[in-house]
């Protein structure tokens, strides 16, 4: 990045889009039509006026150290779209041939670059600043919170193990006649209790009964997984501590990343957004080259917003890491990024079909309230699942022994079908998540040495 000539791919500046809409928006604009006085330094910044609908050019300046990004117009989503034709722009053959050249950011980009630069080093102060004394003080209110809370948890919990005794007491079938507002009702009671995470299972427990063929088995299966959740909540002074701070995050408690960071060279491996009414989660899946681990950046967006952090997929960034307390636990907070991410012929430690489920089958032993879990598979061929009738696809390995059926999620994506394109009948290297509902592919790289990485997400 640092160096002249060396660019994002297109495939990794979209994989910055907040949506689809931007992403085709994005595109749009990344030719240089629209643009004027585009420029781009070796200190990492992108600067540009783009022509809209109003009398003045919007300006638009990224921070490709972040990423982060500056616009003059009035979207609410980062980054606009605005920024994505920008990088597009930079990004692509037109850019690298002078259509983006290098030079010095003008004055307008310039202060908004030097914010950012004070911004950072008054954190840096802030942090480095902080007295023992001041230490001592919120170390013993965050104490009481802390209790407080906790006591609020053990309440909802305790309320939410008698629902489910009277559910199984009255028999599966009353929780069909009861409709969903019974599990409503509980949801919001666990909302009141601060313990989210029960909140979010109960809601899906009251969707199951309305989930076609089957669904008494799941609802059973659901209640003794949130069963289990509550007593080990309840017993906690008697689990390990590394299981009892899992615990503590399935609830919804708050965590902090705790421990010596870890500095590595880590690629970008996927990144996707969920979002909830009030609520959008971004999921970074990070690769270190030296220490081989897999890591977990969230970040979150409130009220429709898209969360700031994003990072393209298939770069690679010298950085550290912290990671959070818990068994199995792969979440961490990005610490000091020592360059930003650029270009690199890294990719993660690929495994086989069978190894990929039985890193799943150890996970669930550490957290038993695990959806998925992060492998890489080697070598596999996407392939219709004909137990699996016109729908069903599966990662089949090059023996065509074994493979690995794809979640009802992946199928229903346009990232299957530029799997299988990629993939054109040869085998892929992908990552993805493994789960008890099947593998959903992230991110793939074709056969071919130095191919690139592109999501599938």
């Amino acid at each position: 990045m640092n160096q002249q000539g060396v660019r994002w791919t297109a495939d990794q500046v979209l994989a910055l889009a907040p949506d689809a809409a931007s992403r085709k928006a994005g595109s749009k604009l990344g030719a240089a039509g629209p643009w004027s006085e585009t420029g781009s330094s070796t200190e990492g910044a992108v600067w540009g006026l783009c022509k809209g609908s109003g009398s003045k050019p919007y300006r638009t300046v990224v921070d490709t150290k972040g990423p982060a990004y500056q616009c003059s117009c009035p979207s609410r989503k980062f980054p606009c779209k605005h920024a994505l034709g920008l990088l597009l722009l930079w990004a692509g053959p037109d850019g690298a041939d002078g259509t983006v050249p290098e030079g010095r950011p003008p004055e307008w980009a310039e202060e908004w670059l030097s914010r950012r630069r004070e911004r950072a080093a008054e954190s840096e102060d802030q942090a480095g600043g902080t007295t023992a004394e001041a230490k001592g003080v919120d170390a013993e209110a965050a104490r009481r919170r802390a209790e407080r809370r906790a006591e609020r948890a053990t309440a909802g919990a305790t309320e939410l193990e008698q629902r489910l005794t009277d559910l199984l007491r009255g028999g599966l079938a009353g929780a069909e006649q009861a409709g969903y507002g019974m599990w409503e009702e509980t949801a919001r009671r666990m909302v009141d209790a601060q313990v989210p995470g029960l909140a979010s299972r109960v809601q899906e427990l009251g969707a199951i009964p309305g989930s076609g063929a089957g669904w008494p088995v799941r609802l059973l299966e659901e209640c003794a997984l949130l069963h289990l959740l509550d007593q080990a909540w309840l017993r906690r002074e008697e689990l390990p501590a590394p299981l009892a701070a899992t615990v503590r995050t399935r609830l919804g408690l708050p965590t902090s990343a705790e421990g010596p960071p870890v500095r590595d060279r880590w690629l970008v491996l996927a990144q996707y957004d969920s979002a909830e009414a009030k609520l959008t989660t971004r999921r970074i899946w990070l690769y270190g080259a030296e220490s081989g681990r897999t890591a977990l950046l969230l970040s979150f967006g409130a009220a429709g917003r898209a969360p700031e952090l994003s990072l393209p997929v298939g770069l690679a960034l010298d950085a550290e890491l912290t990671s959070y307390p818990g068994a199995g636990q792969l979440r961490a907070a990005l610490g000091e990024r020592f360059t930003p991410p650029e270009p690199t012929p890294l990719r993660p430690q690929g495994t086989g079909v069978a190894d990929a489920a039985a890193a799943y089958g150890i996970a669930l032993r550490d957290d038993p309230w695990l959806d998925s879990w992060p492998v890489t598979l080697r070598q596999v061929v996407p392939v219709r699942d004909e137990a699996g009738g016109d729908e069903g696809w599966q990662l089949a390995d090059e023996t065509g022994q074994l493979a690995v059926p794809l979640s009802d999620k992946a199928v229903s994506r346009p990232g299957l079908w530029k799997l299988v394109a990629i993939s054109g009948g040869a085998p892929v290297t992908v990552f993805g998540e493994c789960g008890h509902g099947g593998f959903t592919p992230l991110t793939a790289w074709p056969a071919g040495r130095g191919a690139e990485a592109i999501s599938l997400s």
